[in-house]
């Protein structure tokens, strides 16, 4: 309420105290919040190294978004020394518990081979994960993989399909990936993968 402003006169330092309080009983949710207010120095002194701290305590305990955040800061080097091993570790960790983030990032580590072996199906796999739950990243990174033919058998209708509906969901990198696609396809294939896409958004981008 008083990082909101809900009730009460928006206040970081008061925030900072009741989470803290309810961080140090063993509250994730609570250790999470406490490591994001240091992360962005909202009622404390802006400091990687706590905010690392809290949301380990966090992801220990299961949070998903901590999990994700730890990754964040292992594979950008903030708070922690850059280690990409463990990066991919903590990102697993949130990706199996469906965090669509997580799930795209790994892709990425996947697909560069960072922190772990490269291989485009893995890649494929945890990218079609995320673009299920409508990440637009993913989704335009899987129109990607089928455009080259990597992880999943090149093919140019199922990339224009996922790049069209990645740029309808906001991806701008997507508006370009599609038109050059389709300078490779025939109308009834373009007329298809439009198809496609109207038909993926009804299913909520599930089973496509």
């Amino acid at each position: 309420m008083y990082h909101k402003g809900q009730g009460v006169l928006q206040d970081y330092k008061a925030a900072v105290q009741w989470f803290r309080r309810a961080a140090e009983q063993g509250d994730a949710k609570a250790q999470y919040n406490l490591g994001w207010m240091y992360a962005k120095g909202q009622g404390v002194p802006q400091d990687d190294k706590a905010a690392v701290q809290w949301f380990r305590r966090a992801a220990e305990l299961g949070d998903a978004r901590a999990q994700y955040n730890l990754g964040v800061m292992y594979r950008t080097g903030e708070g922690v020394p850059q280690d990409d091993k463990a990066a991919a570790q903590w990102y697993r960790r949130a990706a199996e518990q469906g965090d669509a983030r997580a799930q795209f990032s790994l892709g990425v580590m996947y697909r560069k081979g960072e922190g772990v072996l490269q291989d485009y199906k893995a890649a494929v796999q945890w990218y079609r994960r995320a673009a299920e739950q409508g990440n637009a990243a993913a989704q335009f990174s899987l129109g990607g993989m089928y455009a080259l033919g990597k992880g999943v058998p090149k093919d140019d209708v199922y990339a224009h399909m996922w790049l069209n509906i990645a740029a309808s969901n906001g991806d701008k990198n997507a508006v370009k990936g599609r038109n050059l696609v389709e300078k490779e396809m025939t109308p009834s294939q373009i007329t298809e993968a439009q198809k496609l896409a109207r038909e993926c958004v009804r299913k909520r981008y599930k089973d496509c």
